[in-house]
């Protein structure tokens, strides 16, 4: 019936959120906005995350979007994002506003969404921001103001007596004093998650008067770079904070004092990541006897505790499920054997840098440890090939290997991991020398699984290795950076067997030429990043077979490719409508291009 509204008429409100709420993008979201006033009405009614750079005005923002989008709970601002407010001019306030709004391209999104790209600007959200948040958004629950360094106490304790339903808070670089903190404590009665790094104004007195406020609903807290922050915080943590359950910590002024008062007081305690230095076993022995809940333990560049910290955690934290051990040089194989052998849950295990522990050690967690399902070995050189055959008998769920510059594993270990870990699907190799081909094609042959495989600089891996890996069509993750020996055989053998492919690395490649583009253009159409920097085989004709049907291309690096020219950037650009980053030598974009596209390039600058 030509004039007539049905679907404003019959449906009812509750139903059209319904579908807004079924809407996966913002751009689709916004063109419903604009269909009428009651769609424009209902969609600001579905809001519920708003994000908005820190640099330019954003105060004017926060005025602006105050008040429009009633139920918003989670609101992130960050200092990092380049999004500018163009100054508004006077009259017609009400369609400048909108304008407004849309030039600053507001991140309006569901949570699941990603960050956006970092910036800089020269103007920051200031206390009187925090303040129209707070007038606002009432219903708030979720608030992260990363690196908003003007922003003080008071605008704080502004938005603290408005925001009383606020559960989680992300303070990271914004230099905020004892004050502002306490108002959280004294009016947040319902926080749950604090993150204070990089909080450098803060003092024991603060989070004194936040764990009497905020103490029984308290459950995650972090705190790193804060020198003022002492034992005396940790202690009152300890006495009034019974419900944490995550706790980080990077502070040089915390000793085992502190650590064991918040073990002892927290037993509900499921995650702890210390980065202390004058942390020894005493601490660690605590937690072992304190917190039988403990399930992911990290230790950064821990340099005075040693095997007797790591017994104590095996003996008395049973259910640990995730370990970190980061450059803890005085631990050797006996620590990892108490671990194997008293944390059979242990699910993740990630070794970087701790070079006195050896093949023996891993051996343990192959035999004791069956739910494995990652595995991080980093800078390693005394672990050797036996310790991940233990593994590929034992670990039949493993589903992740990270190697990097491990020179004493080599393709007889690999083979052992393919041929036991059937369930395969993430690979990662980076310079360990002594795996070749060989390995990887075990790999291909078992792992049929395998998503994502990363072989940088693995100089012994050549064709035959990836025409086995072809046989993955599950593949959508490809980085063999650096090795030199691979060329058009195996990256056609990938074209072919590999249509989910959407992420490519072959920088570096010598051998590599057209043909290879070619073929990948028509086989991988989802390819939607590709590095292709010191490829000296690969020309426009290439690049131009490539983009003819990889047309969600988003982003493309081709820096010191002397085969490609200004007519090869400008291919890319104008057949790729999602392209965002194209990075090449300045040199290769003509002015008709820069006009076009100056946005998503971006320059190597060289001396040609």
């Amino acid at each position: 019936m030509r004039g007539h509204d049905q679907i404003n008429t019959f449906l009812p409100d509750e139903l059209i959120l319904e579908m807004f709420g079924r809407l996966d993008s913002k751009p689709s979201r916004d063109a419903c906005s604009l269909v009428c006033k009651r769609w424009l009405a209902l969609e600001r009614l579905s809001r519920t995350t708003l994000r908005i750079c820190a640099t330019g005005s954003p105060d004017l923002v926060v005025d602006l979007l105050a008040g429009r989008f009633p139920n918003v709970r989670t609101i992130h601002i960050d200092e990092r994002l380049n999004i500018s407010l163009p100054c508004q001019p006077p009259g017609r306030r009400r369609r400048t506003d909108i304008a407004a709004v849309s030039s600053v391209k507001l991140h309006c999104a569901s949570e699941k969404n990603g960050s956006p790209d970092a910036g800089s600007d020269s103007c920051s959200l200031s206390d009187a921001g925090l303040t129209a948040i707070g007038e606002g958004f009432p219903k708030l629950e979720k608030l992260s103001l990363i690196w908003c360094s003007s922003v003080s106490s008071l605008g704080l304790i502004s938005l603290a007596e408005k925001c009383i339903l606020l559960k989680s808070l992300d303070l990271q670089g914004c230099y905020v004093g004892d004050q502002g903190l306490a108002a959280v404590g004294q009016s947040c009665k319902q926080l749950e998650d604090l993150n204070l790094r990089f909080c450098e104004g803060l003092t024991d007195v603060c989070l004194v008067e936040l764990a009497l406020g905020v103490g029984k609903s308290l459950k995650s807290l972090g705190i790193a770079a804060c020198a003022k922050i002492t034992d005396t915080a940790m202690e009152a943590v300890g006495l009034h904070c019974k419900s944490l359950k995550n706790l980080s910590l990077d502070a040089e002024f915390i000793h085992n004092k502190g650590v064991v008062a918040v073990a002892q007081g927290c037993p509900a305690l499921k995650s702890m990541k210390l980065q202390c230095i004058n942390v020894t076993d005493e601490a660690l022995s605590a937690v072992g006897t304190s917190c039988p809940s403990l399930e992911v333990l990290a230790l950064y560049s821990f340099q005075r505790f040693t095997d007797k910290g790591l017994s104590a955690i095996g003996n008395g934290c049973k259910k640990l499920k995730n370990l970190i051990l980061s450059d803890c040089y005085f631990l050797s194989d006996n620590a990892l054997e108490s671990i194997a052998t008293g944390c059979k849950e242990l699910t993740h295990l990630e070794v970087n840098g701790c070079h006195n522990i050896g093949t023996m050690g891993l051996e343990s967690v192959g035999k004791s440890c069956p739910r494995l399902t990652e595995l991080a070995l980093l800078y390693c050189q005394r672990i050797g090939n036996f310790a991940l055959s233990e593994v590929g008998r034992g670990c039949q769920f493993l589903q992740a290997l990270h190697l990097v510059d491990c020179s004493s594993i080599g393709d007889e270990a690999i083979c052992s991991i393919a041929t036991g870990c059937r369930n395969l699907k993430k690979l990662h190799i980076r310079r360990c020398y002594e795996i070749g081909n060989t390995g990887i094609v075990a790999v291909g042959e078992n792992c049929r699984s395998l998503t994502d495989l990363s072989l940088r600089f693995c100089d012994r891996v050549g064709d035959e290795a990836l025409i086995a890996v072809a046989q993955c069509s599950s593949l959508q993750y490809l980085n063999v950076s650096g090795c030199h020996q691979i060329g058009d055989a195996g990256l056609i053998a990938i074209a072919r067997g590999c249509p989910q492919l959407s992420y490519l690395d072959v920088s570096v490649l010598q051998n590599l030429g057209d043909m290879a583009m070619a073929e990948l253009g028509e086989g991988c159409p989802n390819l939607k990043d590709i590095v292709l920097s010191h490829c000296r085989q690969i020309t426009d004709v290439g690049i131009n077979h490539l983009v003819k049907h990889c047309t969600m291309l988003a982003s493309c690096h081709m820096v010191y490719c002397p085969g490609i020219t200004s007519s090869g950037v400008a291919t890319v650009v104008s057949s790729c409508p999602d392209i965002k980053k194209v990075l090449v030598e300045k040199c290769k974009v003509s002015s008709r291009t820069k006009r076009r596209a100056a946005s998503v390039i971006s320059y190597l600058c060289v001396d040609l």
